[in-house]
Formats: structure tokens, C-alpha cells, sequence
């Protein structure tokens, strides 16, 4: 690229962990400027004035307002996406938006007509099918090389539900638990590698510590358009750990203590309060003394669980520095390059798509796809299907309060658990409690049975 490319004026909202991971990737671009930070901490954005030589604002507002921005990365709370988004377009800058994109399908909507409204680019990312194992596993499996792809999973095993969290992040409604934080990383990678169209999903969560009240599991089987299957497999518990299965390395390509069992479930413990937990949670936040520091690249590239595709004639997965492929003949190893990471990717993404005009590949209807709606327990799974097809879709849910599962058909009469429902329309949800049946929020009134209700358009429940 000449030296007279088109420089990209960034600047962060929210320095908490993940604005302060994608600050070395924005610094190593060689045509991005970091130019100023938003955040509601004062000793954060002071430590980030001091460091950087930047312009420094108390909100989100404030910034987008600013002349020498062209481009934000908002890593604020998930509940504040939508208003900090369309903050930003509305003054004209480009947008990263950290996942998950929204709390529900229709805030997305609102984002991607803003982003087409106002001419500017909306990438949704840093998720971990911009790494470098998985975009390889992608270009293999793609390739024909092994045939067609018979079938893809991840499975994550770590202690996320243990490490310290704010109050939004053990909350559902705002976007906390495992399913919107951590299952959104496995449907982006499932959905990238095996192609992206979902016919169907069905999924269980659950929630086993009454004192962290989120999700702290779940298993999901979702199967593609053309009926290759893929599961994805969560727990935060930290019993358990997949790096056990990845060569003792991290989700950042870290080197894993194999010694520090149940770490962060003790940490809690010793601290003791829910005020402790909160003030370990605030020292990861820019300038703290647990913040993550920029440092050179990591050891091993990075590392999200297992990720395991079959194809016709082989298998692929992820070793400590490279891809295995198990061919009928043989194992080799596809090297990888530690040089470049996912961060780095999502800066490129944005950096392309705004000056040579490349559709981005994780754009907002891609975020949408994987996004998280707020019916809770089922949330990513409407995000799944909302962009997968357009034929019809019946959807029925389990006759209980707790929406404990529920599965998906092309357009046919459902008789599991007991509830004979057809149901017609692009994306449909249902589900019973006190013996009515109620969809998007509203009772379907006089619809004791509703075996023949028909409706349209609806894509979430409240």
C-alpha cells in the first residue's frame, strides 16, 4: 500500500478490557491514527490522555461530535450498543461495534438502516472467526480440497462466570451469561466456516448458581441449508477447562497454568463481597492495574475452545502453531503466523471496506445473524435464523414458563411436548404460559389451541 493511502482517524468508547484490546491493533494499521477515547471514568480517560496524547471525552456523545474522528469502536455496555451506534452514524463516522451487536433483532435493524441512511460502514467484530485458525479452517474446508463439510462443532470449557463481572454481565435482559457473550464467538465461527445459512436450531441453557443468575451453559445443534449439521457446546463453570484439549493454550494464545485449578472461583471467594468482585472488575479497565497491557504478539495464536470440522474425505482442527488436516492418507500441518490476530483483522475489515470500498464480510447483517434477541434462554437462535432463509418457519417452544428448549421446521403442524402448532410467516416465535399461548409480547386472544393461527413478521418474543 503507498505511503499516500488514506489515513483512518479512530478513537474507542468504552477503555474497559475490550477497548483496551484492540488499541495495539489501531496503532499497528499503518494507515490508522488513534486520535481520542470516550469513557465515564475519569481516571481511565486521564490515564489514556497522558499515554496517547489524545483527545479525551466523559461520553459517547461528546465524541462522535468531535471533527477528528472518522472512525469509533464502541465497547460500551451491550445495552447502550444501539444508542452509541447510531450516535456515531448520525454524525458520520464509520463504526466497529463490539459483540454482541444488540439486545434484540430490531435494534440491529435500527443500526443497519442507519449505517445505509448515512453512508458509512458498520462492522461488527472483534468475534473469533476473524482469527487466523479459524479463517484457515475456513479456506480448507471451503476449498473442496477434503470433499464436502459432513459436520462442524465447538465445544468452550473455561471459568467465565467466575471471573469478575459488572452487574450487566450476570444479567440476561442486558446482555449478560454465556449464551450472548461467549455463544455469539461460536455461531460466528460455526456460521463462517460451514457457510453461513441456518435452516434450523434448537438449543437448551442453564443457569446452576443461583448467586451468578445468568446462563452459564448451553448445548445448541443448529443444521445449515443444505442439512450439514453443527453443535456448539458452552460452560463458564470452571470446572472443567478446554484448554486441556488445545495444547494448554488460552483464548488469546496464552500459555494456560495447568496447576491453577479453580482459580477464579477461589478469587471470589477470598474476596468476599460483591463491592470486592466489582473493584477487581474496575482494575482491568484502562490504566488500572490489572488492564491489559499492549504487548507484542502472543505465542500461539488464539485459541476459542475446540473447533472440529468433517469433511467427505478428512478432518480439520486446530494444533498449538498450526491446523491439522487428517486426509485419508495422511496428517499435515498448515502453519500459521502468530504476526497477525483477529484485532488486527477487524481493523483491516473496517480500513478496506470505507477506502477501497470491499463489502465487509462481518457486516451488520452478519452481526445480526449472530446476534442475541432478549427472549433469554432461545436468545442468539432468533438471530441465527432471522438471516438464514426466508421460507417459512414454524417454531414451537416446550409448554413451560421456563422456555427450557424448542425447535425449528420449514412450515409444518408440531406435535413435541404436547402443542400441536402450525404457525406461517418469515420468523415466527411461540410459546405457553397460564395456558395461553402468546407471541411478541401479546396474548393471542380466543387462541386456546391456536393450531391454525397465521401471522407474519414476527421475529422475537418479549
Amino acid at each position: 500500500m503507498p505511503e499516500s493511502a488514506p489515513v483512518l482517524r479512530w478513537a474507542v468508547a468504552g477503555l474497559g478490557t475490550a477497548g483496551c484490546m484492540m488499541l495495539p491493533a489501531i496503532l499497528r494499521h499503518p494507515h490508522a491514527r488513534l486520535t481520542a477515547a470516550a469513557d465515564a471514568d475519569a481516571g481511565a480517560v486521564a490515564s489514556f490522555a497522558r499515554d496517547f496524547q489524545a483527545e479525551t471525552y466523559s461520553s459517547v456523545e461528546a465524541l462522535c461530535a468531535s471533527p477528528r474522528v472518522d472512525a469509533i469502536y464502541i465497547a460500551t455496555p451491550t445495552q447502550y450498543h444501539t444508542e452509541h451506534v447510531l450516535l456515531a452514524l448520525e454524525h458520520g463516522k464509520h463504526v466497529v461495534i463490539e459483540k454482541p451487536m444488540a439486545l434484540s433483532l430490531g435494534d440491529a435493524d435500527r443500526m443497519i438502516r442507519a449505517a445505509e441512511a448515512h453512508g458509512r460502514q458498520l462492522v461488527v467484530g472483534h468475534s473469533h472467526s476473524f482469527e487466523p485458525p479459524i479463517r484457515k479452517i475456513r479456506e480448507i474446508a471451503q476449498s473442496g480440497a477434503l470433499g464436502r463439510v459432513r459436520m462442524l462443532h465447538n465445544w468452550c470449557f473455561t471459568d467465565w462466570l467466575y471471573r469478575p463481572r459488572n452487574t450487566e454481565e450476570l444479567d440476561t435482559r442486558l446482555g449478560g451469561g454465556v449464551t450472548f457473550r461467549q455463544g455469539s464467538h461460536q455461531f460466528d465461527i460455526l456460521r463462517f466456516i460451514g457457510g453461513g445459512l441456518l435452516r434450523s436450531v434448537r438449543a437448551m441453557t442453564g443457569r446452576g448458581d443461583a448467586q451468578r443468575p445468568t446462563e452459564d451453559a448451553h448445548v445448541v445443534y443448529m443444521e445449515f441449508e443444505d442439512g450439514t449439521p453443527a453443535s456448539a457446546v458452552y460452560s463458564g463453570a470452571d470446572h472443567f477447562h478446554t484448554t486441556e484439549l488445545a495444547f494448554g493454550i488460552g483464548e488469546q494464545g496464552q500459555r494456560v497454568d495447568p496447576t491453577a485449578y479453580g482459580r477464579a472461583r477461589q478469587t471470589l471467594q477470598r474476596v468476599g463481597s460483591r463491592d470486592a468482585e466489582l473493584g477487581l472488575k474496575r482494575a482491568v479497565r484502562y490504566g488500572g492495574n490489572r488492564a491489559p497491557r499492549p504487548a507484542g504478539p502472543a505465542p500461539h495464536p488464539s485459541f476459542f475452545g475446540l473447533t472440529l470440522v468433517s469433511c467427505e474425505k478428512g478432518d480439520i482442527r486446530q494444533s498449538a502453531h498450526s491446523v491439522y488436516v487428517s486426509g485419508e492418507d495422511e496428517r499435515r500441518e498448515v502453519p500459521l503466523s502468530t504476526g497477525d490476530t483477529g484485532r488486527d483483522a477487524v481493523v483491516r475489515e473496517l480500513y478496506d471496506a470505507v477506502v477501497k470500498a470491499r463489502v465487509p464480510a462481518h457486516g451488520g447483517r452478519w452481526g445480526k445473524a449472530n446476534n442475541d434477541a432478549r427472549c433469554g434462554p432461545t436468545a442468539a437462535l432468533h438471530g441465527l435464523i432471522d438471516d438464514a432463509t426466508s421460507i417459512p418457519l414454524a417454531l414451537w417452544f416446550r409448554p413451560t414458563e421456563d422456555l427450557h428448549g424448542y425447535t425449528t421446521v420449514p412450515g409444518q403442524t408440531c406435535r413435541q411436548y404436547g402443542v400441536p402448532v402450525t404457525l406461517y410467516g418469515d420468523r415466527l416465535s411461540l410459546f405457553r404460559r397460564n395456558d395461553r399461548y402468546w407471541t411478541l409480547g401479546e396474548e393471542l386472544r380466543g387462541q386456546q389451541d391456536p393450531t391454525h393461527f397465521a401471522c407474519s413478521g414476527i421475529s422475537a418474543l418479549r
